[in-house]
Formats: structure tokens, C-alpha cells, sequence
């Protein structure tokens, strides 16, 4: 499935311009992409970056990264439910909650690299053993309808998007 393929009847409009970042390739195919291009990027961010944040009240370099591989985690929890047709309605999650128990800025950059990776893994595996049936199954998250295929192109769309922040805010 690409992501063209997805309707409004897929996610919230809320989550359109995250999708709206992912090339117009398989879902397999942009995660792979989008694993690449990350660990690329990580590789860059010089050490005395990893603890910068562009203003104050903004996150880190550091807990920018934990925010997507957190973000992922949870996208491919919704994905791997709904695959299950599990219909019990999954809550959102407050994301500035998570970071200052993240201990993001006490990491070094290969062990953020390395959870990405690995998150990045099992997010390909799950999605690797879904039929297109299941991919189009829907279930709730954040009050809102959600198929299986569109949770994954969220964590695409919203890995480049902060992606785009640390090389325009953070290098």
C-alpha cells in the first residue's frame, strides 16, 4: 500500500500533513527510506549538539531524537492492535510528559542510534507480516478512526518532519 492509497476515512485530518512528507512509495519502502536517512542524519549531529536546544523551553537535540523513536513505539503499538482488530479505543499520549523522564540528554549518540534502529526493526517486521486485508483494518486512537496502513505512514511522516526541525533548528 502507498501512501496515495490511504482515504480520509484512514486518520484523523490532523495527521495529514505528516503523511503528506512520505514519498509516494510502499510502506515497506518508505520505512526502509526513512531508517536510512535517519541513521544518516544521527551520524552528523556533532556530540556538543546531542544537549542543544535552539531556544529555551524546547527540547534537546537528544530528546527531539527520543521523541521520534518514542512516537514510533506507540505508532506501531496502534498498528499492531488494529492489525488484530482489537476495537478497544486506545488513548493519546501527552508527548512533553515523556521527555523529562526520558533521560535523553544522558545518552550518547550511538545508543540513541542503536534504539532507533531497533525500534525502526521491529516496526519493519511488524508491517513485513501484514496482509493489504490488514493493513486496512481501523481502529481508535486518540478518539479518532485509524487504519493499521495509515499508523505506519504517521511514523514516517513524523520522523522526516522532526527531521527537517534538527537540520534547520538544531546544526
Amino acid at each position: 500500500m502507498k501512501a496515495s492509497e490511504l482515504t480520509p476515512l484512514d486518520y484523523n485530518p490532523y495527521y495529514k500533513s505528516y503523511i503528506d512528507l512520505v514519498e509516494d512509495t510502499s510502506l515497506l519502502t518508505a520505512l526502509e527510506n526513512g531508517r536510512k536517512k535517519f541513521k544518516d542524519l544521527i551520524a552528523v549531529i556533532p556530540d556538543s549538539k546531542l544537549n542543544y536546544a535552539y531556544a529555551s523551553n524546547k527540547w534537546t537535540t537528544a530528546e527531539a531524537i527520543v521523541h521520534i523513536i518514542d512516537t514510533e513505539r506507540i505508532f506501531q503499538y496502534r498498528a499492531m492492535r488494529f492489525s488484530r482488530l482489537d476495537t478497544t479505543p486506545l488513548p493519546g499520549f501527552e508527548q512533553d510528559d515523556y521527555v523529562p523522564t526520558s533521560n535523553a540528554n544522558n545518552r550518547t549518540r550511538q545508543s540513541l542510534l542503536q534504539e532507533f534502529l531497533d525500534v525502526r526493526a521491529s516496526t519493519i517486521s511488524l508491517f513485513t507480516h501484514l496482509t493489504e486485508k490488514q493493513l486496512k483494518f481501523v481502529g481508535t486512537a486518540s478518539d479518532s478512526p485509524m487504519s493499521t496502513a495509515a499508523a505506519g505512514f504517521v511514523a514516517c511522516g513524523h520522523q522526516e518532519h522532526h527531521s527537517k526541525i534538527i537540520i534547520e533548528r538544531y546544526l
